[in-house]
């Protein structure tokens, strides 16, 4: 649908530019796609041991949870999807592949794994914890490679061998997803405004960034790890385990953390996983077992101080050429030219041909919300929540 003027006296089009617009700016879990174009998807997972799925973006992803593993965590046992699936996500460009990856090892799994793929021109990007108190402890590797996709699958193969990684398609990770999990996920989703996926008895989620993450010059998408993952883990009586982790900006980090603490969500570590990325990012691992409602809130908490889609609409293809941009960025003083409340701001973007903008429906206090991106040359730039007042003016 395409916007060419929006008059403030009309409140019922400014709710529906709302509305339609925040419909197609839900962060969701990457799904498998048919479309993904990836035409050595058969002989890597040859190459690998273990088939995959294509994914958005022309990603070949693979899964590798360890379901050998029994870990516990503060009494609550964990399930291989969430936080001890190990992945590998192959993506063609140009005349090369990148794959990237996330192996979830034990301490004695760590050298020999490590060494193997560093011989066979394996790039070892980050090596660390995610979680804290696990018992056993587990240890996450991120790789890196570039090159033909059949011999980077092959050398880790090589590499997973050396640990007790399940490999093969015999009850693997790719079955089909379970449908359902103990939890009220519609009031999660609406919470994070996003949408999940059951998957193994876990409710997950995969958030992308608002801008564009490169490693290397290279796109990452949001199934090669560049997006915000959330998982829940009912753990009876209307509770849930959480973990996952945030995708941030260094500007971003220290926000972030104090949104989570006061929600009492625990921060379990904060590192990078890529050597490259542009923008540069951290990696803000959480955790917490108590009400889900009350955690969804103190996520939606975070998320709110990143720069994510759950956060702020992105939708760069609505033609405002000629309508009203509410607000782009905060703080603005209080005031007929306020940003806070779109006054004067709107005028002043009114009729500025190539400018587009975007809205995403917020419930608040007594009036609808709307987080209006303004964009040039069908890039969007950042802004936050503004209060619009179409139906008061």
């Amino acid at each position: 649908m395409t916007f060419t003027t929006m008059n403030r006296s009309s409140p019922a089009v400014m709710r529906l530019a709302c509305t339609v617009i925040l419909a197609g700016t839900l962060g969701t879990v990457p799904q498998a796609s048919k479309a993904a174009d990836n035409t050595d998807s058969g002989e890597v997972a040859a190459a690998l041991g273990k088939s995959g799925s294509n994914m958005p973006g022309g990603v070949y992803r693979v899964g590798l949870p360890r379901t050998d593993l029994h870990v516990t965590l503060d009494g609550v046992e964990l399930k291989p999807g969430f936080a001890l699936g190990s992945w590998l996500a192959f993506r063609p460009e140009g005349n090369e592949t990148m794959v990237m990856g996330d192996l979830v090892l034990t301490e004695t799994e760590i050298a020999p794994v490590m060494t193997k793929l560093a011989e066979d021109g394996i790039n070892i990007t980050a090596l660390h914890n995610h979680l804290l108190r696990a018992q056993p402890a587990t240890f996450y590797m991120h790789v890196l490679g570039h090159g033909d996709p059949v011999k980077l699958a092959a050398a880790l193969h090589d590499g997973l061998t050396l640990s007790k990684t399940p490999l093969g398609d015999a009850g693997g990770g790719n079955a089909a997803p379970s449908q359902t999990v103990d939890l009220d996920t519609a009031m999660i989703d609406s919470t994070l405004g996003a949408k999940g996926r059951a998957a193994g008895g876990v409710y997950q989620f995969g958030i992308p960034r608002a801008e564009t993450v490169k490693d290397d010059g290279m796109d990452v998408p949001v199934a090669m790890g560049s997006g915000e993952a959330i998982n829940f883990q009912p753990t009876g009586n209307s509770r849930a385990a959480i973990t996952g982790d945030f995708v941030l900006t260094a500007a971003e980090v220290n926000p972030v953390l104090r949104a989570l603490r006061a929600n009492g969500i625990e921060v379990t570590a904060l590192h990078n996983h890529m050597l490259d990325d542009q923008p540069r990012l951290f990696f803000m691992h959480f955790w917490a077992n108590d009400d889900t409602q009350r955690l969804a809130k103190g996520l939606r908490a975070a998320l709110d101080k990143s720069t994510s889609r759950a956060a702020r609409g992105m939708i760069c293809d609505a033609d405002a050429a000629g309508g009203i941009a509410w607000s782009r960025r905060p703080p603005f003083r209080h005031g007929p030219h306020s940003g806070l409340d779109g006054r004067g701001f709107g005028r002043r973007f009114k009729g500025r041909a190539g400018w587009r903008f975007t809205s995403q429906l917020h419930h608040g206090a007594n009036r609808p919300r709307c987080a209006v991106h303004v964009a040039s040359a069908g890039r969007c730039v950042r802004s936050r929540w503004a209060r619009h007042h179409s139906d008061q003016q």
